[in-house]
């Protein structure tokens, strides 16, 4: 009779944790939908396991909202929770959180690896928040909120030593490509290689030179042909379709690299996102995200709405078949049918099969036209003096 009972106890134990296991799977599922839907900006990565009749919570998250929400849940259906999650930024880190690019292009892997593949750049200059770090490698956030692993290349700071860092003095890299030499001398010997939308502390001037500072404590002189002070650089910003377009001429003929963001090598959306930051305004990194920012002016073929500046979405439509659209590729419409964009190397191809530079590949998956311009503020487009981690 006893041994009878003690199955019927154990019988519904076993039942109660494993509704309790598929009730925590339920939460997991909604707080990741919720809080961190894309893995690429968030991470969320949790589960929850049961031990000795005790609720176990292990994983990593960055956000503080969704490992509150989690706790909180985990205890309304079981009274013995043991928090074994990580909360991004881990606290091994300390206050040191936070960090300043100071390569020209500092490369971001899915995981630290340098066989990993490469997802992003940062450039010199630019404030990223470091989640975690690993050996030499470390885990940063960028201020698109994307989210990877760069070895080297960070000065790693404290709040206080980054919003000193922000409030000096910068000029910014104008010229597609340049460098800081030793002295204020053509023949110097180069400190570095330089890129489009680099900053760099300014010292000073001389002659015709500015004399610059890197986030790692390197001095070196820029011509003043190739930047410009970042105060000037920002009152002289006028985004328009026009100036968009002006601006990616520039980098007609540069590689395509997938992953890059910067004038080494470009990919698609890093391209569209590295022509808009030169006008201060920060776009979403990938295409498949900067697709859901602006306002939609065509989603049928007819480019007769289309401005210069407009941004082209190509891709795969949803089907009864496959249901979620998937987009690929993005482009800067230039007026007349023709857009800009990074395929083997930056080109112009055209919509019009009259057109010698048609491109029938991209025609036929073509998926929709949005309008950044004027739409600064809206949800996915920011100016530098919006973005959090700049305006710290």
């Amino acid at each position: 009779m006893q041994k009878i009972f003690f199955l019927f106890v154990l019988f519904f134990s076993t039942l109660s944790v494993m509704s309790q296991n598929s009730d925590m799977d339920s939460v997991i599922k909604l707080l990741k939908e919720k809080y961190a839907p894309d893995s690429r900006v968030g991470v969320f990565n949790v589960e929850a396991v049961e031990q000795g009749g005790q609720l176990i919570l292990k994983g990593e998250t960055s956000s503080r909202l969704a490992y509150d929400d989690l706790i909180l849940q985990a205890k309304a259906i079981s009274g013995i929770v043991r928090d074994s999650i990580r909360l991004l930024p881990g606290r091994e880190l300390g206050d040191t959180v936070w960090g300043v690019i100071y390569n020209s292009a500092g490369t971001l892997r899915a995981e630290p690896r340098y066989g990993s593949e490469l997802v992003s750049q940062g450039l010199l200059g630019m404030p990223v928040m470091i989640l975690e770090k690993r050996g030499g490698w470390w885990r940063i956030q960028t201020p698109d909120k994307y989210i990877g692993w760069m070895n080297g290349s960070v000065k790693a700071m404290t709040k206080p030593e980054l919003q000193q860092y922000l409030q000096k003095p910068k000029i910014i890299v104008t010229s597609v490509f340049a460098h800081s030499l030793e002295k204020p001398e053509r023949d110097s010997l180069p400190v570095s290689d330089l890129v489009t939308g680099n900053m760099l502390v300014m010292k000073g001037a001389n002659g015709e030179f500015y004399h610059v500072e890197y986030p790692d404590g390197r001095e070196g002189y820029v011509s003043k042909s190739d930047g410009v002070e970042t105060t000037e650089w920002l009152k002289g910003i006028k985004l328009t379709g026009e100036s968009i377009v002006n601006t990616a001429y520039r980098f007609m003929g540069i590689p395509y690299l997938w992953g890059g963001t910067s004038s080494r090598g470009l990919d698609c959306s890093g391209f569209t996102k590295t022509v808009y930051f030169m006008h201060g305004v920060i776009l979403a990194r990938d295409a498949s995200q900067q697709v859901h920012s602006g306002k939609l002016t065509d989603d049928q073929g007819d480019f007769s709405n289309a401005l210069p500046g407009d941004l082209l979405f190509f891709g795969s439509k949803a089907t009864d078949d496959n249901p979620e659209e998937k987009v690929v590729h993005v482009g800067i419409y230039i007026g007349n049918n023709r857009f800009i964009h990074a395929s083997d190397y930056i080109h112009v191809s055209s919509l019009d099969p009259a057109d010698p530079l048609y491109d029938g590949y991209n025609r036929n998956r073509y998926l929709r036209t949005k309008r950044i311009v004027g739409m600064v503020g809206t949800p996915g487009i920011e100016t530098i003096f919006e973005n959090e981690f700049y305006k710290q």
